[in-house]
């Protein structure tokens, strides 16, 4: 049988500040820019899982897609949404809160959570036009 991907949409709001703390205010400026101010800014992000795999032949499911909601909603949003990720999330304590790295975050929160057969993308958008893929 072939694979086949679902996809859930989600989205949450958080705030964040780019900041690599090994470096001065002039440097992180001039490397982040607005993305760097010392009260922070915040995004409306949405996030869209992909899960591929071969459907069960019982219930023609890859992955019930109320069964993957939940799990969003309990490892990302409820983590995520209306916090500052640098300071109320502890994913964030020790890595730049970027697209990127929220992207891999979120991966490493659900994947170990499916199934070992079942693979998993994440596409996060942080704005209308800016949006990242893990894994590429």
């Amino acid at each position: 049988m072939s694979k086949v991907a679902i996809y859930r949409k989600e989205h949450f709001c958080a705030a964040h500040r780019l900041h690599n703390s090994q470096w001065d205010d002039q440097e992180n400026k001039r490397v982040f820019g607005l993305c760097n101010n010392p009260n922070y800014h915040g995004h409306n992000y949405e996030i869209i899982v992909k899960v591929i795999g071969i459907p069960n032949q019982d219930t023609g499911y890859v992955l019930d897609t109320k069964i993957l909601s939940d799990l969003i909603q309990t490892e990302v949003i409820k983590k995520f949404d209306h916090k500052n990720l640098n300071l109320d999330v502890a994913e964030f304590k020790q890595i730049n809160p970027t697209a990127e790295n929220i992207a891999i975050v979120i991966y490493n929160l659900l994947k170990p959570k499916l199934d070992t057969d079942l693979e998993l993308k994440i596409l996060l958008y942080e704005t209308e036009r800016n949006f990242v893929e893990y894994p590429a």
